[in-house]
């Protein structure tokens, strides 16, 4: 990822996945001084707020209106802004107008960097769908031949996969880590906007523990909390270092 980037985007499939998985990745950027921008496709309201379901009474809207406002509060906290594309989820499905709506933001945003999901999950198909998504407007915004009087053609933005919550089961291989120590506290209050999955609060710290051993393991740095990411592409450079 560039040390001082412009512009960023980070495509998560419901409102809370850009939080446990790359909220400090947010809070490091922006802080900063890159305009980072969320794109949440799915509140999550159907796979992802058993808790708001107990409730009794409790509807579509309601459950959308409560996890739009914890993402909210916590891309605020982060330092980052969040648009919702309201797709749904459980099942997610993609339409082409999607594509072509993601491919605009590309062009708007002409982020130095993207980060979403991994290109498997066996647990939740939703997260695969929007890592595809993702990359699929990617392509469509580097095309010339699309819309060539909407925006500025896109180059190679990199593509960073964000850790997902059994990495193991699904053929993601981390390959970056990220040092996010200093910006740790802002992503744990993050955390704690998100009421409705509270269960993975201690779990996600767990994460950012033990990559932050792993990071320390493979560096000469002393770092008590880490990130991790499976790049997509090729680095591009003029020094191994």
């Amino acid at each position: 990822m560039p040390d001082t980037p412009k512009t960023a985007l980070v495509v998560s499939a419901h409102s809370a996945d850009f939080v446990w998985r790359a909220g400090g990745a947010v809070a490091l950027y922006a802080a900063r001084g890159t305009e980072v921008t969320v794109v949440c496709l799915s509140y999550g309201e159907r796979g992802e707020s058993a808790k708001l379901w107990k409730v009794p009474g409790m509807t579509v809207e309601q459950v959308k209106t409560a996890r739009r406002a914890e993402a909210e509060t916590a891309a605020a906290i982060l330092g980052a802004k969040v648009r919702f594309l309201d797709i749904g989820d459980y099942p997610m499905r993609i339409p082409d107008e999607t594509v072509l709506e993601l491919a605009d933001i590309f062009r708007e945003i002409d982020p130095a960097f993207v980060l979403t999901h991994s290109l498997a999950d066996p647990h939740n198909f939703d997260h695969p769908r929007a890592s595809h998504l993702a990359q699929e407007a990617r392509v469509v915004a580097q095309a010339h031949g699309h819309r060539p009087d909407h925006g500025r053609v896109v180059g190679a933005p990199p593509v960073f996969l964000f850790e997902p919550h059994q990495p193991e089961q699904c053929g993601w291989l981390p390959n970056t880590l990220l040092d996010i120590s200093a910006v740790w506290e802002k992503k744990r209050a993050a955390f704690e906007t998100m009421a409705a999955q509270e269960h993975l609060w201690e779990y996600y710290t767990r994460v950012a523990l033990q990559r932050g051993a792993q990071a320390s393991r493979n560096s000469n740095l002393k770092i008590k909390y880490a990130e991790a990411y499976q790049r997509l592409f090729p680095q591009v450079t003029g020094v191994l270092s």
